[in-house]
């Protein structure tokens, strides 16, 4: 088996020329305006001048909006570390999922709107927090944002990894866009079924977009690896939320994983699905999930032959 322990690189972005970074920007504006950052493709046209711009599916303009920022513990260990995790959690989102436990943020857009220097401050003030990466939540809809900020932190100093921590519903023009900007992929791998995907988060071509942008991810960054002190540099991280009555369709997932992706990802199988929001009191998604749930998709895990199974 490949060691997953590497010496102390620096993050890509910082590989990147001026030319390089003007024409990273310019394509994202243009992706955000008429809108196709994500599969909806609902080209709002974001970034319009003469009448003030329009607001797509993700009820989101030319700028930012953020929720909060600071060292996150509750993390994936191999984000958090000693310093944490720095999380820039913004608003909205893409999805429509109706058991989001963050739905204050993402379906209510709880924040302030920010500017592209202000974002980029604040990623200077995680790192100066003593946070080892930079950990950008719910973030396909302001790609274009982002990327603006980056550029600038980086001429100011910014040197630890971003983590681009997705629902997982990106369109795959918007990842190879982020190709040697991004060390750290996170995305969620919610569903294996387009029935469970359409009724429950209003994208029933979930799992044919999520299934095809997770491999592009792992064809930039590999498998996750970490530092000597046990902390992520580089690589893919794979989120898997069970949910009740297997509605989530684990074994697809799980098996895509291990057959078109690599047995050496890194899989966090996440057993703390509550029925937030518009789940509760719903038939089926209204209850916790049982041990014996759980443990089914540990054993998928172990059947598939996954390697690297972070469990509860």
């Amino acid at each position: 088996m490949e060691s997953f322990t590497v010496a102390p690189r620096p993050p890509s972005y910082l590989s990147f020329t001026g030319k390089q970074w003007e024409e990273k920007l310019q394509k994202a504006k243009e992706m955000a305006s008429p809108c196709m950052l994500c599969p909806r493709h609902c080209k709002a046209m974001r970034y319009q001048k003469s009448e003030g711009p329009a607001l797509g599916v993700c009820k989101t303009s030319n700028k930012a909006i953020v929720s909060s920022i600071g060292p996150h513990f509750g993390e994936e260990p191999p984000l958090v570390g000693a310093g944490g995790s720095g999380t820039i959690f913004f608003s909205y989102c893409n999805l429509k999922c109706i058991f989001c436990q963050n739905y204050e943020l993402a379906h209510l857009g709880e924040g302030r709107e920010v500017s592209d220097e202000e974002l980029s401050g604040m990623m200077l003030q995680v790192q100066a927090m003593g946070c080892h990466n930079v950990n950008l939540v719910s973030p396909t809809h302001v790609v274009p944002n982002i990327l603006v900020a980056v550029k600038l932190a980086a001429e100011q100093g910014l040197k630890i990894p971003l983590v681009y921590n997705t629902g997982g519903y990106d369109s795959l023009d918007t990842i190879r866009l982020l190709d040697g900007v991004v060390d750290i992929y996170m995305p969620d791998m919610k569903y294996g079924d387009l029935t469970s995907s359409g009724e429950f988060s209003l994208a029933a071509d979930y799992p044919e977009v999520n299934f095809a942008v997770v491999k592009e991810m792992h064809r930039q960054v590999g498998d996750l690896v970490m530092d000597r002190k046990g902390v992520a540099v580089r690589g893919l991280l794979v989120r898997h939320l069970v949910l009740p009555g297997g509605l989530a369709g684990t074994e697809k997932v799980l098996e895509f994983i291990a057959k078109e992706i690599s047995r050496d990802t890194y899989v966090n199988i996440m057993a703390q699905y509550r029925p937030y929001y518009r789940a509760t009191g719903h038939p089926v998604l209204g209850r916790r999930i049982t041990t014996g749930e759980y443990r089914d998709a540990l054993e998928i895990a172990s059947k598939m032959g996954l390697t690297r199974v972070q469990a509860l």
